[in-house]
């Protein structure tokens, strides 16, 4: 049915005003008894399994949602009973920010695509942490990782204290913490990923996070030896690990009508073209770092094909957004259930 309701309605809502429609239904689901069926719905055969131990904690699954989708805290429990096996939060920023003008989410439907411009949009990081800790109160099961990013009023080169603020915030109530410095939608920030100015912020964010285990997302669109020097550095540095990729500014080999990009403007592309560079990009990190150093893949995931395909290419874990906006809410259960099969 979904693919229908996508059809006839769903395409023809505002991006970001369906976006929060379904964030509704998510939220709802995340309540009894909405979601004791929503498990039911989703969940394998109890026999079977999909647990994997990454940064040395169980995941139910794999499979997680990637930032940019529950940006404050607000739909974990629904994506949990929809079968994720995590929720990567945000990104969040120390300051509260509205993110950039509306409109700034675009589909491009022929390449089962998004793109963005968002601006890191959220209620900041006393927000996000208030929120974690009542479901921490509550006792969720839900592994939940908290991508953190340089607020929009703070310049450049102020930095390392944004960050800092928002990983002594959130770290100790999270699972692991990412430091994002890879989105295109921030100016100045993929600036950030020259290893010369990286050091010193992944040093003072490392020190801020205590225990909690720190990753740092990268671009698709750096060239392979930079890949290949922020890995090696992020080993050296004791980060736990690396997510490849965020989304790319390349528009190459779009099916869409080229109007149809150009109306969309400035942005990072996500979805299927992204898919060939992620997966590149996985296998230089992999080859890069030491086997125990952790690599979450996300970028053009939408079957479990793909995710089992991440998952023998070096993946601990592997997350996905876009592909929920076209395979529906069944989407994670769809996934579970091939890599059940395979």
């Amino acid at each position: 049915m979904y693919p229908l309701l996508f059809r006839t309605v769903l395409s023809r809502m505002d991006p970001e005003s369906a976006h929060h429609a379904a964030m509704a239904v998510i939220r709802l689901l995340g309540v009894p008894p909405f979601s004791w069926a929503a498990r039911a719905l989703t969940r394998p055969d109890p026999a079977l399994h999909t647990r994997t131990r990454a940064l040395g904690i169980d995941f139910d699954s794999p499979f997680g949602v990637a930032a940019g989708f529950d940006k404050d805290v607000v739909g974990v429990r629904g994506l949990a009973a929809l079968g994720f096996g995590h929720v990567e939060i945000g990104t969040v920023t120390a300051l509260p920010q509205p993110g950039n003008p509306r409109p700034r989410l675009f589909r491009l439907i022929p390449d089962r695509a998004v793109v963005n411009r968002m601006g890191f949009n959220n209620h900041g990081a006393e927000a996000a942490a208030a929120r974690l800790r009542r479901l921490r109160r509550r006792g969720t099961r839900m592994r939940i990782g908290v991508n953190i990013g340089k607020s929009r009023v703070v310049d450049v080169a102020d930095a390392t204290a944004d960050y800092v603020r928002s990983a002594s915030l959130l770290a100790p109530l999270a699972d692991y913490l990412v430091v994002n410095v890879s989105s295109p939608n921030t100016p100045g920030l993929r600036g950030l990923q020259a290893v010369e100015t990286l050091r010193p912020l992944l040093e003072a964010v490392r020190d801020a996070s205590g225990a909690t285990p720190l990753l740092v997302k990268i671009a698709p669109d750096l060239p392979d030896d930079e890949v290949t020097a922020i890995a090696q550095l992020a080993v050296e540095l004791g980060l736990s690990g690396l997510i490849a990729t965020n989304t790319t500014i390349a528009r190459d080999g779009l099916a869409t009508d080229p109007a149809t990009v150009e109306a969309a403007g400035a942005g990072g592309l996500s979805g299927a073209p992204l898919k060939a560079r992620a997966l590149e990009v996985l296998r230089i990190v992999r080859r890069a770092v030491p086997s125990e150093f952790v690599v979450i893949s996300v970028g053009g995931v939408e079957t479990a094909a793909d995710v089992q395909e991440r998952l023998d290419a070096g993946a601990d874990l592997v997350q996905g957004y876009t592909a929920f906006l076209y395979r529906g809410p069944l989407w994670a259960r769809q996934i579970n259930r091939g890599l059940v099969r395979r």
